[in-house]
């Protein structure tokens, strides 16, 4: 196994793991296959018999269409904050204080408006 290995509430993971391929009307057979596993290796997982490196958190977060952090902790991402965020990051700091008040302009403007 490449990658560390994930301690994290192995039960509480392998719930929101079973939850999601149920949701999505997959069999461990067939999100076995998608991630690379045996079935066992899923069904070990869904019960917290198993610690899931890094590599296949990603993966199956990669099949289920949520983030890591999900799969991980439950919490939802919205998926436009996490992109808004990751362009944030690339600005330079004068960037970053014009963008600032580009949207307390824009909460400013919000607040008028009600």
């Amino acid at each position: 196994m490449s990658g560390p290995e994930l301690n994290v509430q192995l039960g509480e993971v392998g719930k929101r793991i079973m939850e999601q391929r149920k949701r999505m009307g997959l069999t461990q057979k067939e999100l076995a296959e998608k991630i690379g596993h045996t079935t066992q290796y899923v069904s070990y997982m869904e019960t917290g018999k198993r610690t899931i490196n890094w590599e296949n958190i990603v993966r199956m977060a990669s099949v289920f269409g949520v983030s890591v952090d999900y799969i991980l902790t439950g919490n939802v991402v919205d998926k436009d904050r996490l992109l808004l965020a990751e362009k944030l990051e690339k600005l330079t700091a004068t960037e970053m204080r014009m963008v600032e008040g580009i949207i307390d302009e824009c909460i400013a403007l919000n607040h008028q408006n009600k």
